[in-house]
């Protein structure tokens, strides 16, 4: 017996069964695409490849699942007793009050063209016009820019993503004891509704237009070990996500959360004629090309998924943030009137702007915080492509210099929308000057005045629209 503790204390710490369990088979669509980093470094493709399984095809690390959500339902640092994702005792070293994770995850695997898991060793035939694509995932170029226009030194990398409309199925069990079987069920259902929540993105790069997920399927089942019924039901189910499941129900939308700490912009722009986003890479028929990525369709007969026949036009989140980064700097400078020619410029652009700071995050050594601000990536029909040719002229004799010949292959969008939705976390926005200097930037896109992606200097990338803060009018075009 230590620490004064009687023989009947001690009999009723050990004698707590857990005799119920809680579980939910979940599929999840990526609605935008996911990077869920393998945790080392490059290979021979790409600075960051993404998580694959003994098949070679994309998953989701249930570490990955599981951090999200203890974060998502405010159990990250919280070490007390009743956390169902577990909690540490005392620094005590005889201490044992410390308790275990009561909520098991699994890893989402990919969910295959006949709408099963792929779970366990699969035969995949990559000749299949469904899988073949993922031998070869899309791979995104970035580069940092900085106050001047030009790229930084180092600011040069790569990703690799999964595509749109991958399907994933995972499952989520909770265990408890009878008695406290309504904590288990408001725990799974706080889990599902998080799952559901706009804003909760998953993997990497969640701050420049991956890791978003939407529910498409929720079965849930609960079972009663303490009776023989509720035993054996558990015990015949597969531990296998590729298997039916018997005796579970489908879940509809089972609430809605109340804590919203976000603030919702949406634009809806329109393009006045041509725009790029540059894929980084040329075709056969130009040196650089607008990006663009495919996308699964699961609209199929019978559900069954396929990849579009066009490869759909991309808006990167991550250079739309860019730029709304520098004018929102420019614009909080611009009310704090710190002009050029007054003062340092690498103190007051980048990072080092409060104003970007607070809501795109900074890197200084070791004083770190990531950005407050979600940007979805937008992936949209294809539109019709121009090619156009450009050469150097020599200003002596006017002639074309040698190797000065090159193409750009960008997109012609007049008439078509696209539709931006960025999220902003409410913090961020306490202070008046920052929230002015931000909302002002959107304001700039929507009237013309920001142009984005690439080429912008010969013309390219002028957008016209609305903008709309949590659904009320921020900004309206002003029609001719």
């Amino acid at each position: 017996i230590r620490n004064g503790q009687n023989m009947q204390e001690i009999g009723t710490m050990t004698t707590k069964r857990y005799t119920y369990r809680h579980i939910v088979r979940l599929t999840v669509e990526a609605e935008t695409p996911l990077a869920v980093g393998m945790g080392k470094g490059s290979d021979i493709l790409t600075d960051a490849p993404v998580a694959k399984d003994i098949n070679g095809l994309p998953y989701i690390p249930a570490t990955s699942i599981a951090g999200v959500l203890r974060h998502a339902m405010g159990f990250a640092n919280d070490k007390t007793e009743g956390n169902p994702f577990g909690y540490l005792g005392k620094s005590d070293d005889n201490d044992d009050s410390g308790h275990g994770s009561d909520i098991i995850f699994t890893d989402a695997v990919m969910v295959g063209k006949d709408g099963k898991a792929l779970d366990g060793i699969q035969d995949i035939d990559w000749n299949d016009k469904f899988y073949q694509p993922f031998q070869d995932l899309p791979i995104r170029q970035h580069v940092r820019i900085n106050d001047k226009g030009t790229a930084e030194n180092g600011g040069k990398f790569d990703n690799e993503v999964v595509y749109k409309g991958t399907r994933f199925v995972f499952e989520i069990e909770l265990m408890s004891d009878k008695d406290d079987k309504g904590s288990a069920n408001k725990h799974i259902t706080d889990a599902i509704n998080r799952l559901r929540d706009c804003t909760l993105r998953i993997g990497g790069g969640t701050r420049k237009g991956y890791g978003k997920l939407k529910i498409i399927k929720c079965l849930q089942a609960p079972f009663d070990l303490s009776t023989s019924e509720g035993l054996e039901k558990y015990l015949k189910k597969s531990s296998s996500l590729a298997e039916d499941l018997v005796g579970f129900t489908e879940i509809s939308e089972i609430g809605s959360l109340d804590d919203s700490k976000w603030t919702h912009y949406k634009l809806i722009l329109s393009p006045v004629d041509f725009f790029m986003f540059g894929s980084g890479m040329g075709d056969s028929d130009a040196d650089n090309v607008y990006a663009s990525e495919p996308v699964i369709n699961w609209s199929g007969i019978d559900g069954t998924p396929s990849f579009d026949g066009n490869r759909r036009v991309l808006i990167p989140g991550s250079s739309v943030k860019g730029a709304i980064a520098h004018r929102t700097a420019y614009h909080y400078n611009k009310i704090k009137k710190r002009f050029a020619g007054k003062q340092d410029p690498e103190e007051i652009t980048g990072s080092k702007n409060e104003a970007v700071a607070e809501i795109f995050g900074k890197a200084d050594g070791d004083n770190f915080t990531r950005g407050h601000l979600l940007i979805d990536d937008v992936l949209k029909g294809q539109a019709q492509a121009k090619t156009f040719f450009h050469n150097k002229i020599d200003q002596f004799t006017g002639g074309t210099m040698d190797g000065a010949l090159f193409q750009e292959k960008v997109i012609y969008g007049k008439g078509n929308e696209y539709t931006l939705d960025i999220y902003v976390e409410d913090s961020a926005l306490n202070d008046e000057d920052v929230k002015d200097a931000f909302e002002q930037s959107l304001r700039d896109i929507c009237k013309g005045l920001l142009p984005l992606g690439g080429i912008t200097n010969r013309g390219n990338g002028i957008f016209t629209g609305t903008v709309t803060k949590n659904h009320e009018p921020l900004w309206e075009e002003q029609k001719k």
